[in-house]
């Protein structure tokens, strides 16, 4: 079987599609990964051939986002999903999409929610395709949601007949790797039946190689993340130095890691108790975590769900960022604050009441527990396969 999975260049948008395509390799299948050129390297170091697509056209993306620190934080998020995802990205992609399925076949198509061009060009082919949500089930439904119009033009770009790509969409099969009991914080809990599958994504932490040496040994370790974006954004950069800021005073040990766009030099004198680095393995850092502190992006909350590590989130910038925010406070394994870099003072100042009160932790491996007895993605193989059929 021949397996087109299709991305955004989102380190944290590709990292639920991954171990699919992951299963689906092992498994002896030929997979390849649609994705803008900007991303190759992330797809090349998971593994996989590379069909590349056209990145977002800087004189189209820049101007939107550089908007989004002018408007209130649920604009913006609209702003981002219906022009960023729902249009300029997927219309960038769109002519590759469709090169790529008309030139190479696949029997399958298997796409992360924000990646609509390969919804497209498998309508417009007659190829089967598979959504693997990017969150929690409610950021599926608010992504259709906010992308009406521009699938409606996506569609006519496409060639395909009025309404068939929301047709499409609202029928295709989802593959989530979250535990019901996370979905059921929000009361939507779609059915648990062929067209809504739940598998265990995050592998369990194993330790890894051993952290450096830094700070008060015996302190309590806190894991500080704002995942992979934040650091390339400018209006955003702030929130590492205000969160180091922040704890110094906290008898605990901090690892910090900030993205690979941005240079840890750039931050200042360190505190004592803190070690930053571009990336460091996350598994191997929750393992030995007493707490994180995260800004709500699916891998990283997650993981340390995953780890039975309890958190404090503070949303930065997008609408699932909160709904993982209000979904792990709602099950009691952390905390959620204030929307917005304004916010990360009082995420830290919730830190100390995550160390002291061991009910945060226990519901959080309530959680990890969930998690290890859902099926693994491989056993989403045969599935998949039966759609091909």
């Amino acid at each position: 079987m021949r397996v087109l999975c299709a991305t955004t260049a989102n380190a944290g948008h590709f990292g639920p599609l991954r171990p699919f395509a992951r299963a689906l390799a092992d498994a002896g299948h030929e997979v390849r990964v649609l994705a803008p050129s900007s991303f190759a390297g992330s797809v090349a170091e998971a593994g996989f051939v590379h069909a590349p697509c056209a990145d977002a056209p800087p004189e189209l993306i820049g101007p939107v986002m550089a908007s989004l620190p002018t408007m209130a934080f649920e604009e913006a998020d609209e702003v981002v999903i219906r022009e960023v995802f729902g249009r300029i990205d997927a219309q960038a992609a769109l002519s590759a999409a469709i090169a790529t399925i008309d030139r190479w076949r696949p029997d399958l198509v298997v796409r992360e929610s924000a990646e609509l061009a390969s919804l497209a060009a498998a309508e417009r082919a007659g190829v089967p395709h598979v959504h693997v949500c990017i969150g929690m089930h409610e950021v599926a439904t608010r992504f259709a949601e906010a992308i009406v119009d521009p699938l409606a033009e996506l569609g006519r770009l496409a060639g395909v007949g009025e309404g068939r790509l929301e047709a499409a969409l609202a029928a295709e099969t989802i593959l989530s790797l979250v535990p019901e009991v996370l979905d059921r914080a929000s009361g939507q809990v779609p059915a648990e039946d062929a067209g809504f599958l739940r598998f265990h994504g995050p592998s369990s932490p194993t330790g890894g190689d051993p952290l450096p040496n830094w700070g008060a040994p015996e302190a309590p370790l806190v894991y500080v993340t704002f995942g992979t974006v934040t650091g390339s954004l400018a209006p955003f950069q702030s929130v590492f130095r205000e969160a180091l800021d922040a704890l110094a005073d906290v008898e605990v040990r901090v690892l910090m890691t900030i993205g690979r766009k941005l240079d840890p030099g750039t931050l200042g004198p360190l505190p004592p108790n803190a070690r930053v680095e571009q990336w460091w393995p996350q598994d191997a850092v929750l393992g030995r975590a007493a707490a994180m502190l995260g800004h709500g992006g699916f891998g990283t909350t997650m993981g340390a769900l995953a780890a039975g590590v309890p958190q404090v989130v503070v949303p930065l910038f997008t609408f699932d960022q909160v709904v993982n925010a209000e979904h792990v406070a709602a099950v009691g394994a952390g905390l959620a604050v204030g929307k917005g870099p304004a916010s990360v003072a009082l995420a830290v100042a919730q830190v100390p009441r995550l160390l002291q009160d061991p009910g945060f932790g226990a519901a959080a491996r309530v959680v990890a527990t969930a998690l290890d007895d859902l099926p693994r993605p491989a056993d989403a193989v045969p599935v998949l396969a039966g759609l091909v059929g």
